[in-house]
């Protein structure tokens, strides 16, 4: 019996034996493929623009494709970025295509054209010094970067060249006779200052602004003859009062003047004698704004510059200062000046800056000249005030012109904010801080 059992395990043993043997030997028979052979890539022959993440290539598609996965599809009420939306999404401060960059001397012209052809290009005057004071050449259009409204705007034109300047010299005749003194002399040394390019127009204002001059030009014989005509003999410093025998009219009955028209108030009684102290007019705000309406008749391709020679000082004028930056912002227009008087003194401009409520402004000019992008000396003598003429100039003159398209409507009446950075350290940089769009530039 435990033989037979022996004999069927033995015969099962063998038999299984067998089938694998068979089965191996039936897998080796079966040939391996072989790895599929390198494919060359079709070439792109059908692309017929730039490629754009998310949208593809050729052009530029108004809809996004949509997605079979319910998880990948916006939320409801929120519309998918699309076109050019979705292209800002991507989009860094760092320029990679270059602007237009014309040869020397074509500069002006080229501008012009851009500016003519499309009014959403802005053009930016920038001017930069080290540390020093010094003004920086060399600099490319890879260091500079503009923002507007804090969004960064690619340079599309990048110029070097100087540009001929429209000057509209606007002289503060207010000053005390001492500072007037020293700026009737400097007054010669204007006209060396500047070259047979430009064109000069004179104002001038104390109680009021007046023009001297239109524009003529830097070197005409006119210019001399209308600046020795302006010269002034300044104020004399008087003792400020309100009361006593010597202020209003100096007799007196019964505790009122004899003649009713001469009392301050011009009213018999008045307010007892008493009147708060007048302030001296400075008419400053009407003087900039007169030369400014000059100058923006002036044609383009040309700097448009208000020299003020003055101690800054204002009140009595009929425009504000928030009317007159307006107009200036929007005519592309920049205030320089040459501070003079209590305004020179080292840290005034900073003083200056508290306003008392009640009492004049003691140096607005410098606000007009930080926000238009011009650049402001402060002098004492006869000697630093004419050589401040020919400083100035010169900064105005050896600009860097940016140009940029905006993003926003050309046409809104709204302030745009303008940022303009240096990619060096210790550089100091002054441009306009903002614009307010206008159409002329499409005439």
């Amino acid at each position: 019996m435990k033989q037979g059992l022996t004999a069927i395990a033995l015969a099962a043993f063998l038999s299984t034996s067998l089938s694998f043997a068979a089965l191996a030997q039936q897998q080796q028979q079966t040939p391996v493929p072989d790895a599929p052979s390198p494919q060359t890539p079709r070439p792109l022959s059908d692309v017929n623009g730039p490629i754009t993440p998310g949208i593809g290539a050729g052009e530029e598609s108004s809809e996004l494709p949509s997605s079979s996965n319910p998880s990948e599809q916006p939320e409801t009420g929120t519309p998918a970025p699309t076109g050019h939306a979705l292209i800002n999404q991507v989009k860094t401060d760092t320029q990679t295509t270059p602007p237009i960059q014309p040869a020397a001397g074509e500069g002006i012209e080229k501008m012009a054209n851009i500016i003519r052809l499309n009014v959403t290009a802005i053009e930016v005057p920038v001017t930069v010094k080290d540390s020093k004071g010094k003004l920086v050449a060399g600099l490319t259009w890879r260091d500079f970067k503009v923002y507007e409204n804090n969004t960064f705007e690619p340079i599309s034109f990048f110029t070097t060249d100087s540009f001929p300047l429209s000057i509209a010299f606007v002289i503060d005749q207010s000053l005390t006779s001492d500072i007037m003194a020293k700026v009737n002399t400097s007054l010669g040394a204007i006209q060396g200052a500047l070259t047979p390019y430009d064109e000069v127009a004179v104002f001038s204002y104390n109680n009021g602004a007046q023009e001297r001059t239109g524009f003529t030009g830097a070197q005409s014989n006119r210019l001399p003859a209308v600046l020795a005509l302006t010269k002034e003999t300044g104020r004399d410093m008087l003792v400020p009062f309100n009361s006593g025998p010597l202020y209003g009219c100096n007799i007196h009955q019964n505790g009122s003047c004899v003649d009713p028209n001469l009392q301050p108030g011009k009213s018999a009684g008045g307010n007892g004698g008493w009147d708060p102290i007048r302030k001296e007019p400075h008419t400053l705000n009407d003087a900039i704004l007169m030369a400014a309406k000059e100058l923006s008749t002036r044609p383009k391709g040309r700097r448009r510059i208000v020299y003020v020679i003055s101690d800054g000082k204002e009140y009595g004028s009929k425009a504000t200062y928030k009317e007159v930056l307006r107009y200036l912002q929007t005519n592309k227009t920049a205030v320089y000046g040459t501070l003079v008087g209590d305004s020179a003194r080292w840290g005034e401009e900073y003083i200056s800056r508290i306003h008392l409520p009640g009492t004049m402004y003691d140096n607005i000019l410098s606000r007009y000249i930080l926000a238009t992008g011009g650049e402001p000396d402060f002098e004492h003598g006869v000697d630093g005030i004419e050589k401040s003429y020919a400083k100035i100039a010169e900064e105005a003159r050896n600009q860097y012109t940016l140009v940029y398209y905006t993003h926003q409507p050309m046409i809104d009446g709204k302030f745009r904010k303008i940022d303009v950075r240096v990619d060096r350290s210790g550089m100091e940089v002054a441009a306009k801080n903002g614009y307010y769009p206008s159409g002329q530039d499409a005439k």
